[in-house]
């Protein structure tokens, strides 16, 4: 989550009076991630997440990731629904942007997982790709692995400025992962961004998986791989903890058994997933407004796992 764009006091008190939500006490603006503009608001009635769909969401996208959260939750998911105006509408037009009111979840998102922890979100995707099985709506990956290599060309040797060197050392390293790319495991519609921030959790338990502007259609077992690459290294990437790639994996399983060509698979897919967020938070460092509320996040912690992905089998 971030914001980009702003949101008086207002243009939001006249955006709630389309819902019986209760008037405007406050709203915040919530400072992490990358996508789109996202605010806690509070009024006389509960609490929200308001989301205001920046250029990188098209608005074209959004039945998917609304569809797909209305089959989850009603599937027993702990996934928060977009919610209706009065008339029955749930996307609406603020400030310039496309923008929907969303329940708010409880609990807390974790920076250090236990291995409690990572189990259960383990078993909470495991969960959800259950559900998904019976989701038949497909939206291709925008970000997937045919469009790693034109990123990198359209960051081009700007990302030398991150660190020297870092274009040709990611170009070798795309060209053997790309030779390597599994082309006939199981496709699904997939989170592709469930890194701990989007879980919620109260102890070991989780209360919500948020954040599905990523979503979309891809190998369903990428989708463990980057929750692997997100949730058993510490922040800076340097730290590998055992205990918490293991019980991601199991927990996962606990709910939906892998196949073995998809464990097989999982280090290729690990290392994608690498050069992935390594490509999108380049070129984030890269772009992002001076005067946008967002969290910049390091690209180089996706290129130190990915070296740990290279050096070791990590799901042997």
């Amino acid at each position: 989550m971030a914001v980009y764009t702003q949101v008086s006091a207002e243009a939001l008190g006249a955006f709630l009076e389309r819902y019986d939500r209760g008037e405007l006490l406050s709203a915040k603006g919530i400072a992490e991630g990358v996508q789109n503009s996202n605010y806690l608001v509070e009024t006389t009635a509960d609490r929200f997440i308001l989301t205001l769909y920046e250029e990188r969401t098209s608005t074209d996208d959004l039945p998917f990731f609304l569809d797909m959260l209305d089959h989850l939750a009603a599937d027993g998911n702990p996934v928060p629904r977009a919610l209706p105006d009065r008339d029955g509408a749930a996307i609406q037009q603020l400030a310039g942007r496309s923008a929907c009111l969303i329940e708010f979840l409880t609990g807390v998102s974790v920076s250090h997982p236990t291995a409690g922890q990572a189990f259960a979100a383990g078993a909470a995707m495991g969960q959800m790709h259950t559900s998904l099985a019976g989701f038949d709506q497909v939206r291709a990956n925008p970000l997937g692995a045919d469009t790693w290599r034109p990123f990198l060309e359209r960051c081009g040797r700007d990302i030398d400025t991150i660190e020297p060197g870092l274009f040709d050392r990611t170009e070798a390293a795309l060209t053997a992962v790309l030779a390597e790319w599994p082309r006939d495991l199981p496709m699904a519609a997939i989170h592709s961004d469930l890194f701990p921030d989007n879980v919620l959790m109260l102890g070991d338990r989780v209360t919500g998986v948020i954040d599905f502007y990523f979503a979309c259609t891809d190998i369903r077992a990428y989708d463990l791989a980057v929750m692997h690459t997100s949730w058993a290294f510490d922040g800076n990437g340097e730290n590998y903890d055992p205990a918490i790639g293991k019980a991601l994996i199991d927990g996962y399983a606990s709910r939906f058994p892998l196949s073995d060509a998809e464990r097989a698979a999982l280090p290729i897919l690990a290392r994608g997933a690498c050069l992935r967020f390594l490509l999108t938070r380049a070129w984030d460092w890269l772009n992002t407004p001076a005067d946008a509320l967002v969290t910049r996040k390091d690209p180089l912690a996706y290129w130190r796992r990915l070296e740990t992905y290279l050096k070791d089998d990590l799901f042997a």
